[in-house]
């Protein structure tokens, strides 16, 4: 299995093994491949950080968007366990997927309606909890 990150050059690859005590996976920046890729997966549930991503143009360029469908194993177990608010990540990693989105999340005002309704949901679930 390799264990090089994901590069502009580089081929589809297998996940990241699930980390555990006695991992010897090589880190990158003292981090594993891992722990990056799930920084990265949970930065995605913030529009605005996709909205930046769109505006620097890697939501254009083929080897990003096949590093976000590589992406897509984070949508299952053992994974998905790890992803500390996965509704509004994979969320935003399924959009993504989608051209016309990328295209779209470049919009100030896409961005602003997607942190709003965030905030509702997040506002409707702690009324919930709270019954």
């Amino acid at each position: 299995m390799a264990s090089e990150p994901m590069s502009v050059g580089s081929s589809a690859q297998d996940p990241p093994p699930v980390p555990h005590a006695t991992s010897q996976e090589p880190k990158y920046g003292g981090h594993t491949r891992f722990e990056l890729e799930l920084e990265f997966v949970q930065a995605l549930g913030n529009p605005e950080y996709v909205n930046y991503l769109a505006s620097r143009k890697f939501l254009q360029n083929p080897a990003f968007v096949a590093y976000l469908d590589y992406l897509q194993y984070w949508t299952r177990p053992p994974y998905l366990q790890y992803i500390t608010y996965p509704t509004s990540c994979l969320k935003m990693l399924e959009l993504l997927q989608v051209e016309r989105f990328r295209k779209d999340i470049l919009s100030p005002n896409l961005t602003h309606a997607l942190i709003t309704e965030g905030m509702k949901a997040a506002v409707e679930w702690h009324r919930e909890s709270l019954s």
